[in-house]
């Protein structure tokens, strides 16, 4: 298997994949377009895929939208060319492909992860952004991949194109999801109830950039620090009133949000680790001479370990109902999304550090590196470890043109044919290692 000839023969196509990705971003649960493209790729190299509620437990979904932004986007995707007995599979937004391979021969199990989905931005169109100025900009306006998802998605492709090319050199089976909804930490645990890793010898995954300051050929063996994290909507409830003859008659909605949202940020840090808030939206009122019947809030909070999320959420969860009680209106919290803490087995480092020795394109190594975020990978990777498999998620560096979730978010195209050099790699080396 000639790793390097592969990778540096399919640099072309890597870019090619990341850029239709790019221009045709899509958020959780509504990547119709893209799961239907990657679908097509997957079927053509021979996997066997699954789809819907095949592919994931329905119930189990997090922050799922409207069944009237479902239909819109499902209508928006038969415009786009997806087939409606395939856009049928995933109706009510089921979307995501989960894609197997067996050999046939006796071998480890090896599961891998790629997230898919987008971010509710409008992408900037500044010349000095790349995709703008090279012409693979968003093609839809508040939406945009700006958190390297459209990579994510490419570099699973690739790796699955080495699998196949290589299936004869293989042994055992591959597992790999291509996951909807990671933003927000919505999507993992539907894919994961579903079972596909409750016998994984082992799991990759991993994540561009992430550090602002790394290099393309830079890469981490494992990771730590995945803050444990809840997303929540909050609905406050009150009557609406005349403002100027009635004042005293209406329960103000808008206020109780306000003071909520005020105090939430004021929540006491706690001494044992690191712990964050915040409250990224408030929508409230419909004129200025009505009381606000109706607010809405959109808050997460985090955790540097899972009981330090709990203490916030506690936490955030007194003071919305303190502020409810305060202008008499009702509060509703709904849990969208959650996620975990986790961290990387050690044992992957003596392995990534080998392939790095092995690899042209890796200049360095670091045995471990901290994330400082959430990603719902957690969840996958704790089934793992439970079920006694062995699990890692590796970052790959890259100068970033700016941070994560940031209008003019960029990365180097190089670091995807690194991060499927370090995975074809890896992939033989654990092979090897079974032996």
């Amino acid at each position: 298997m000639n790793i390097e000839a592969f990778v540096e023969q399919n640099k072309d196509r890597l870019s090619s994949w990341r850029r239709q990705f790019h221009q045709y971003p899509e958020v959780g649960w509504t990547e119709y377009v893209t799961t239907y493209r990657i679908h097509e790729i997957l079927s053509g190299l021979g996997f066997t895929t699954y789809l819907g509620k095949d592919a994931l437990v329905s119930e189990v979904r997090m922050g799922v939208p409207s069944d009237e932004v479902l239909r819109e986007e499902e209508e928006r995707a038969l415009a786009e060319g997806v087939p409606e007995a395939f856009l049928e599979k995933m109706k009510g937004g089921h979307t995501g492909v989960v894609a197997t391979f067996d050999t046939g021969k006796k071998g480890p199990h090896i599961a891998m992860r790629y997230d898919i989905d987008a971010l509710p931005i409008n992408e900037s169109e500044s010349q000095q952004h790349q995709p703008a100025h090279v012409g693979y900009r968003s093609k839809r306006d508040g939406q945009m991949h700006a958190c390297g998802h459209d990579g994510h998605t490419t570099i699973g492709l690739g790796v699955a194109s080495f699998l196949k090319l290589n299936a004869e050199n293989l042994s055992g089976r591959f597992t790999l999801l291509f996951q909807p909804a990671e933003e927000g930490s919505r999507g993992a645990k539907a894919m994961v109830e579903k079972g596909w890793l409750d016998d994984a010898d082992y799991f990759l995954s991993g994540h561009i950039g992430i550090h602002m300051k790394r290099y393309i050929g830079q890469i981490a063996a494992t990771t730590s620090g995945f803050l444990a994290t809840t997303k929540c909507d909050v609905t406050f409830t009150g009557l609406s009133a005349h403002a100027g003859k009635e004042p005293e008659k209406g329960r103000n909605a808008l206020l109780a949000a306000s003071s909520a949202a005020l105090n939430l940020h004021g929540i006491a840090r706690h001494g044992d680790g690191k712990t964050r808030i915040n409250v990224g939206t408030l929508n409230a009122g419909t004129g200025r001479n009505i009381i606000p019947d109706h607010a809405e809030i959109q808050l997460e909070t985090r955790g540097e370990t899972t009981e330090l999320n709990e203490y916030m959420i506690t936490e955030a969860r007194r003071i919305i109902e303190a502020s409810a009680a305060m202008y008499n209106v009702e509060a509703e919290i709904k849990i969208v999304g959650e996620g975990i803490d986790a961290t990387s087995d050690e044992s992957f480092i003596p392995i990534i550090q080998h392939v790095g020795e092995e690899s042209p394109l890796i200049e360095s190594v670091l045995d471990r590196d901290v994330i400082g975020a959430s990603e719902d990978v957690a969840y996958m990777m704790e089934r793992v470890q439970q079920r006694g498999g062995k699990a890692t998620f590796l970052l790959f560096g890259t100068p970033l043109a700016n941070g994560h979730h940031h209008s003019e978010f960029d990365y180097q195209e190089d670091v995807l044919a690194v991060a499927v050099d370090t995975l074809a790699r890896t992939i033989v080396h654990l092979q090897q290692e079974e032996v």
